[in-house]
This record gives structure tokens, sequence and C-alpha cells, in this order.
């Protein structure tokens, strides 16, 4: 297991700060780990299962098979 800091999600997703924080607490992007005081990071294999399921997501929409 992996985790991640803020910088690398926002390379992984292509999102923006602000949009991951709100994702967040619309429970739909995965949560923040607290690693301290003023440090948070997030599972690496979460934020892949995040991106992989949006891309489902846009494969079902588009009417092709998943594998």
């Amino acid at each position: 297991m992996r985790i991640i800091r803020l910088k690398e999600v926002i390379d992984c997703t292509g999102l923006g700060r602000s949009t991951i924080y709100k994702y967040i607490t619309e429970g739909t992007f995965p949560k923040s780990v607290s690693l301290g005081e003023r440090r948070v990071g997030w599972v690496e294999s979460e934020v892949h299962d995040w991106i992989l399921a949006r891309i489902e997501a846009r494969d079902l929409a588009e009417g092709e098979p998943c594998d």
C-alpha cells in the first residue's frame, strides 16, 4: 500500500485542489488519510480505483463493453 500526497493526486486525476475537496465533501472521491498534524495523503489504490470507475462509467454511457 502506498500513500500519495495532493500533488500526485492532482497529477494522476487532472483535477484541481478545490475540485478534489469538493468531490470528497460530496462523497464521490476517496477520503484523505491523516498523516500528522498538518499532513494528509490518499491511498494510491483508492485513487486508481476511482479513475477506473470513471472510465467504466464513460464506457457504459457510450454502450461499449467493459473488460
